[in-house]
């Protein structure tokens, strides 16, 4: 597929750089080129020769608004894959890059970005957390970074290879000039995207609903179904919850629903008997993930060595730091899965020994 430099804007169509064919690459990436805009992937060597043989395959069949049984395949002349970013570029100027890698690699991802950094069109991050956008702006400008955030479940069955398995939408903030063009295009093609207008708001009400029965999951070995059921770790779930919503409000940063997701009902359950909320909490809980495992447990049971909770939880700790909002519960649970994570201490020390945990947290 040769990508021409005007085509695009002949059109109205995007040119569209896409950091990764991971689950979240390749579901916006791909719905973006199966509606016609023009996407240019960049990833490791080896997938880019796979996917170069074989193309693409979105199964989203959830989505009765395609009409389709069947999943959705991209030829592999329907989008360009290549393994260097200097490669990528040669195929632009582009109006926008993809950005939703996992927090813990995005300060490698800009180092490899740095020389570069005037030829990268404005970026979406996607990634989860709140610190991604402001290290993408140190390196780019600030000019080049548009917040935004994807609440849709995607499941991911090997590269270039996704399911849609429960369908939200996504979020993209006001303030760039490219906002307004890129929601209309990512709605055309059938994301359920929406404008928001603070971009804080947007990002913190998203990171609220990763905290759920995320590190407890993975420190415990445990489902969140099993941790809602056990009331003492429900009772940390309500005051972890609780701090993320003080350090929110201390920021003046307010609960906003997303797209599919009743955020400010999940921060209203709060303040419910413990019994009424966990009706609400332990559903939010469950469906949110699309029936997997919470994204620390596979992280650490991967055995790569790295979690996103230093970037979820621990931006809870930092923001309560620098606004004297105590956040005992979010440090505790941050700093024991970071030791796991690390393999400072073993994955058996709190392997379904919730009153192991909770005699830490009571310290």
């Amino acid at each position: 597929m040769a990508l021409s430099e005007s085509s695009s804007h002949l059109n109205g169509k995007l040119k569209v750089l896409t950091f990764g064919a991971g689950a979240i690459g390749t579901y916006i990436g791909g719905s973006l080129a199966l509606a016609g805009h023009q996407v240019v992937f960049v990833e490791q060597p080896k997938i880019v020769e796979d996917l170069r043989q074989r193309g693409m395959r979105l199964d989203l069949t959830l989505d009765v608004r395609r009409r389709t049984k069947e999943a959705s395949r991209l030829d592999p002349s329907a989008f360009v894959i290549v393994s260097s970013l200097d490669d990528a570029l040669r195929y632009g100027p582009f109006d926008v890059a993809l950005f939703a890698l996992k927090s813990f690699d995005t300060p490698a991802a800009l180092e490899g970005l740095k020389p570069f950094a005037d030829k990268i069109p404005p970026v979406l991050c996607l990634s989860n957390g709140v610190d991604n956008e402001p290290l993408i702006a140190d390196v780019l400008g600030r000019d080049k970074v548009i917040y935004g955030t994807v609440t849709s479940a995607i499941g991911r069955r090997g590269a270039g290879d996704i399911v849609l398995e429960r369908l939200r939408g996504m979020g993209v903030a006001r303030g760039h000039p490219m906002s307004e063009k890129l929601n209309s295009a990512l709605d055309k093609a059938f994301l359920n995207s929406r404008l928001f207008d603070d971009a804080a708001s947007m990002k913190w009400s998203k990171m609220l609903t990763n905290l759920l029965a995320n590190p407890t999951s993975a420190i415990l070995d445990m489902t969140a179904g099993e941790v809602f059921a056990n009331r003492d770790l429900y009772k940390v779930e309500i005051a972890m919850l609780k701090e993320c919503l003080a350090v929110m409000e201390a920021q003046r940063i307010k609960v906003v629903d997303l797209p599919g997701t009743p955020v400010r009902a999940l921060a209203f359950a709060t303040k419910l008997p413990l019994w009424l909320s966990k009706l609400l909490l332990g559903r939010a809980a469950g469906a949110g993930r699309g029936g997997k495992m919470p994204s620390f447990h596979i992280d650490l049971h991967s055995g790569r060595g790295k979690s996103e909770v230093e970037f979820l939880h621990g931006a809870v700790v930092r923001a309560g730091e620098k606004f004297n909002v105590p956040t005992p519960v979010n440090k505790t649970l941050t700093n024991t899965l970071l030791a796991l994570t690390n393999k400072e201490i073993p994955l058996e020390e709190f392997a379904r020994k919730p009153e192991k945990l909770l005699r830490l947290l009571e310290r």
